[in-house]
């Protein structure tokens, strides 16, 4: 896999640079209904190049390696960071 193909499955899914492994399969599920032929108006040459564009971001997430830091887990969970900050005060401890 090159990035040159990864840019590209991106760019037919038209997702952007972060995206979850559920946008990708949500937005797999409307373009094959967008564009299955059986449907009518779809395009054989059309969905070949979703569901390529799908198994190769499949492949990608499915090779990915998760980062388990403190770092990433606030980059991607933004209010546990104001929850940690505020808890001393009693401002962000809704759950006990």
């Amino acid at each position: 896999m090159r990035h040159q193909d990864l840019q590209q499955a991106l760019q037919i899914f038209n997702l952007p640079l972060r995206a979850t492994l559920r946008e990708i399969k949500a937005r797999h599920r409307l373009l094959v209904k967008r564009h299955h032929p059986d449907l009518g108006a779809g395009d054989t040459e059309q969905i070949r190049q979703v569901n390529a564009a799908y198994r190769l971001l499949l492949d990608y997430c499915a090779n990915y390696r998760f980062c388990f830091t403190r770092e990433e887990f606030f980059e991607q969970n933004p209010e546990e960071r104001l929850r940690e900050q505020f808890a001393p005060f009693g401002m962000g401890d809704r759950d006990g």
